[in-house]
């Protein structure tokens, strides 16, 4: 299994380097596309595999407008498209399956939260890359959440012995949350210190630890849904990983941080 988790993050990571740090921009974007629209199919798979398909449909379509709008830089017409990932599902449903009895509102939650809780966060790395040095920044919110990830996985693995979250993540301890924090904070000083990229003060410190705690949590999130329904990866795309949600479920929760504190302090 480790083994399988290193390759795979051999292989992708020249793939992510390039794309993200020197590939044309529409092709890093249709990236993130492919990831987020691969990341909702698994959503779908666990929670709602009883919905109609016209409403998952519906999921993907307007997630597609919601990366199109925000690739033309239209931002503004998103407070337009968020009610529409509500009102569209919601007709589909009312057409296709409602029944006396089912409980409608809690299919249709399901069908709005995917492209809220996988596409809109992801959408966000577009809107990033466009700041000033935004590839650099992507990589240091990448570094950081990697930094995260695997700190609290060894730290875990060597020092555990206080359960985080026993009913959620049996494996996850308290000792390993801390170590993931603490392996953020060093590689975010080691990055900024190369790169130069921000002065190193308490907003950056305190910005890096807020992204390994939602990380965390954003993690949690996902073992909770796959607990619930009983699954144990959200698919086996990725050898060693699981599925795409299983690698990018503390960044879903990263991003919309790192992107407030891009847009009040850069």
């Amino acid at each position: 299994m480790h083994l399988k988790r290193w390759l795979t993050g051999i292989i992708a990571l020249p793939i992510l380097i390039y794309l993200i740090g020197f590939g044309p921009r529409w092709v890093f974007y249709l990236l993130v596309y492919l990831v987020s629209l691969t990341g909702l199919f698994e959503f779908y798979k666990i929670t709602a595999s009883d919905i109609p398909g016209s409403v998952k449909w519906s999921g993907y379509l307007l997630s597609f407008v919601l990366f199109l709008f925000i690739y033309e830089g239209d931002i503004y017409y998103l407070l337009g498209v968020i009610p529409v990932l509500a009102f569209v599902p919601m007709t589909l449903f009312m057409l296709s399956a409602h029944s006396i009895g089912r409980q409608s509102t809690g299919d249709i939650g399901k069908a709005l939260l995917g492209p809220v809780y996988v596409c809109l966060p992801l959408s966000m790395l577009i809107m990033i890359d466009r700041y000033p040095h935004g590839n650099i920044w992507i990589f240091f919110l990448l570094a950081v959440i990697f930094a995260s990830d695997t700190g609290a996985f060894y730290c875990g693995k060597l020092f555990g012995k206080h359960k985080l979250y026993e009913a959620i993540s049996p494996g996850k301890t308290w000792e390993g949350a801390i170590g993931g924090v603490i392996s953020s904070v060093i590689v975010a000083l080691w990055f900024l210190h190369i790169l130069r990229l921000h002065r190193i003060d308490s907003g950056i410190l305190a910005l890096v630890i807020g992204i390994s705690v939602v990380g965390q949590i954003g993690d949690l999130v996902e073992s909770m849904l796959k607990r619930s329904y009983g699954v144990k990866d959200s698919s086996r795309i990725l050898p060693g990983h699981g599925g795409i949600l299983d690698r990018i479920d503390g960044l879903l929760f990263a991003i919309p941080v790192f992107y407030m504190y891009l847009r009040f302090r850069i």
